[in-house]
């Protein structure tokens, strides 16, 4: 087993690039390799977490600052389209390295979180902090899979990108533990932010001592199994690597490269959806608290956890990609058609949603980890140099699809709007004057205003016609009955900015209530046609469909690998 070194540096400026330098002049042996995989893994665990925070918290935040649900969904289409651009740039680590990029990026986020977001004054800085944050992510969360591929040959890929996939179940999974374990006891939604901000700063402090990557002339090769370490070290001598990364944004700009990113973007548009408002959705759809929303998605994490590894360790023992691919995608596609019909009926208890989970995260997570490592060696088939450009790619198409989809989210369910904007209040009217409030729903606006205008004396008509529209709205057994509701509208009062309140808002409260299980039900739907479109790129994707066929490409890789070193070794 070769001994792990970092690059000597010029005695001018030895200080200075043993904090900076970490680059390795030769392939780590398994257990530092091994080491540098777990760094960057629990890396991506903190950055998702930093990024799926603020949605265990929405309804707080949003409340907090006065936002209209439109301008936070607005926020977020902000922050994923800078994300996006910010993706592109991440394309220069493969000019520039992988583990300062992430580095440096931890401690921005963890600053970023754990003071900048709590301690926002405003909605507008609130934004603003948002955004700069996104920015970071958008670069670092791209640089991660780089990392991972470098780190893992292709016999072995799956398994590694299973582990990297758990970065943001395992990040929306601690969000949602957290919260709904400390809500209770902590109900400001700044002490999540700062929970996870510290967290964050501490995992830097772990990257900032541990985490290293490989030379240019190393990750510039494709390897396929630990067998080929000596070969790739004895062709880093001879490889130029800015002649290896010349034309990388040509090469990686082909269909087999951005059919693959845009189909992997739509597919997981339900599980961007879920993670940013699966609070919102229960609360407003079904009544639910911000806890027991946390702890339903919890079923959709710790299932989606296990599987991502377990499909990971399966496609590298098959060989093969494409085939989980497309079963997982079926089973997910299938649990989201049973969540659109099931969501609709309010009655759907907590443990059939649980188990819709449960088999969408396993679907879900079989087809992504599939995905994951087909795209980054079909990427490699391309140009191993430019694995990072490949990747950058993905990152934007990614963001950009989670910006559009933000969009028309605002299109497809306005019920939901009008009910975190106006609702709130409406409810804590109705709490306070429960037969008031139900008294004045059940009488006419032309009526009610007529009773309004002449309470002392009101018209024997209007009066004989507010009576008959209660009892037929079943609050009362008679017209006397009726006339006790309607005195106690002058008794005990609703206060008169309430009453207005109501009057502006209170109707369409009423109908965003009925609207909202119908709206996000057609949304599912829309998730569902996005999951099927995610399956004509399995076809552009490199790999086989069948393990024989894979297993005896391994094997003739092996045999021409041999060669090669041989003439190589006879050369020196």
């Amino acid at each position: 087993m070769h001994e792990t070194t970092t690059v000597p540096a010029a005695v001018s400026s030895r200080r200075t690039h043993r904090v900076l330098d970490r680059r390795l002049a030769r392939y780590p042996g398994q257990h530092s390799r091994l080491l540098y995989l777990a760094i960057t893994v629990v890396v991506t665990v903190m950055l998702y977490y930093e990024l799926y925070v603020g949605g265990s918290v929405a309804t707080q935040v949003i409340a907090e600052f006065g936002f209209t649900f439109t301008e936070y969904i607005l926020i977020l289409v902000v922050g994923s389209a800078l994300g996006a651009c910010a993706s592109l740039l991440a394309g220069l680590a493969d000019r520039w390295g992988r583990a300062n990029l992430i580095i440096g990026g931890l401690l921005l986020t963890g600053l970023l979180v754990a003071l900048g977001v709590p301690h926002a004054p405003n909605k507008l800085v609130y934004a603003i902090v948002f955004a700069a944050l996104s920015i970071v992510e958008g670069i670092v969360l791209v640089a991660t899979p780089a990392l991972v591929r470098d780190f893992s040959p292709q016999v072995g890929r799956g398994a590694a990108m299973g582990f990297w996939t758990l970065g943001p179940v395992l990040g929306s999974l601690v969000a949602s533990v957290v919260s709904s374990r400390t809500l209770g006891d902590h109900p400001d939604w700044r002490f999540q932010f700062h929970v996870c901000g510290i967290a964050g700063l501490v995992v830097f402090a772990v990257a900032f001592v541990g985490l290293r990557e490989l030379t240019p002339g190393l990750r510039n090769q494709l390897m396929v199994n630990l067998k080929d370490r000596t070969l790739v070290e004895a062709r880093a001598a001879g490889l130029d690597a800015e002649t290896a990364r010349h034309g990388h944004w040509r090469q990686m700009l082909r269909l087999d490269i951005v059919g693959p990113a845009l189909a992997i973007a739509l597919f997981l548009v339900l599980y961007y959806i879920v993670t940013g408002f699966q609070v919102v959705y229960f609360v407003t759809v079904h009544g639910y608290t911000e806890q027991k929303a946390n702890a339903l998605a919890n079923w959709y994490w710790l299932a989606n956890a296990v599987v991502l590894v377990g499909a990971g360790v399966l496609s590298d023992r098959l060989r093969v990609r494409k085939p989980l691919m497309v079963g997982g995608a079926l089973v997910c596609a299938a649990s989201t058609a049973v969540f659109a019909v099931v969501s609709r009926d309010l009655s759907t208890s907590y443990y059939t949603f649980a188990l819709i989970f449960v088999v969408a995260a396993v679907g879900g997570g079989t087809a992504y980890v599939a995905w994951m490592a087909a795209f980054t060696e079909t990427a490699e088939r391309r140009n191993p140099a430019a694995t990072a450009t490949g990747l950058a790619i993905w990152g934007w198409t990614v963001r950009a699809v989670v910006a559009v989809s933000y969009v028309l989210l605002l299109v497809a369910v306005p019920a939901t709007s009008t009910l975190i904007d106006h609702g709130q209040r409406a409810q804590e009217i109705q709490t306070r004057y429960p037969a008031q409030v139900a008294t004045i729903s059940a009488v006419d606006p032309t009526t009610l205003a007529a009773l309004q205008r002449n309470t002392r004396a009101p018209e024997p008509a209007v009066l004989l016609r507010a009576e008959t529209q209660i009892v037929a709205a079943g609050l009362a057994p008679d017209n006397a009955g009726a006339l006790q509701r309607l005195l106690q509208l002058t008794t005990q009062p609703i206060p008169a900015n309430d009453i207005e309140y109501l009057g502006r808002h209170g109707a369409e409260v009423r109908q965003a209530l009925r609207d909202n299980p119908r709206q996000w039900a057609r949304w599912w739907w829309i998730c569902f046609a996005t999951q099927l479109a995610f399956l004509p790129c399995v076809f552009v994707l490199t790999g086989r469909w069948s393990p024989r066929k894979a297993r005896h490409d391994e094997s003739e890789h092996e045999r021409r690998a041999q060669r090669e070193l041989a003439a190589l070794q006879r050369l020196v």
